[in-house]
């Protein structure tokens, strides 16, 4: 069910800068997927662009004066992280590079080179943009007069949470994060 609400300029504003941050989002996990050399990460970063386009999606409403149900949106955040790592998992064990396969890299792989992003430096940089991207909404869910609209930025903020926690974990399975 989706109800409708009117938005003071400042909370415009301030969802204004969450779109702009969620296409960003989009923008950069689409790219990574492709850039990705790890079979298992180009899965990640294709679901979290998924989970971005919700997002922006759910944004775009609540700047229509719509207020989305939120649990209506793709089920619950650790049922879509657990099915993320074991579709990672189970990608990796089908599949083999295609330089393994061939011994000539593929075009991706040779695409990736040239910009000299490493699959760490892209999870680092995703994991940089998340933890951005949770203490925009933490700011922006106090400044909303309407509970219900504070209830959805708190759905998404959380589940920006995850995506961190999910690039968290791909990176400390690969050896390319060390908590201290």
């Amino acid at each position: 069910m989706i109800t409708n609400v009117s938005l003071t300029t400042k909370e415009q504003y301030l969802l204004q800068d969450q779109k702009s941050h969620e296409q960003q989002c989009v923008l950069k996990y689409d790219n990574y997927a492709n850039l990705a050399s790890d079979a298992q990460l180009k899965s990640i970063f294709t679901t979290l662009g998924q989970k971005e386009k919700e997002h922006l999606q759910t944004i775009n409403q609540l700047l229509n004066g719509q207020i989305p149900n939120i649990t209506s949106q793709g089920g619950s955040s650790s049922q879509s992280q657990n099915q993320l790592q074991q579709q990672g998992q189970q990608q990796n064990q089908q599949q083999q590079s295609p330089m393994a396969m061939s011994g000539q890299p593929s075009m991706q792989q040779s695409a990736s080179n040239t910009t000299n992003l490493t699959d760490k430096d892209m999870c680092t940089d995703m994991l940089s943009t998340e933890k951005y991207i949770s203490g925009t909404y933490d700011t922006a869910i106090f400044e909303f007069k309407d509970p219900r609209i504070r209830d959805v930025l708190n759905h998404i903020q959380k589940e920006e949470q995850k995506h961190g926690e999910t690039i968290f974990q791909y990176m400390l399975s690969k050896g390319m994060y060390t908590p201290q």
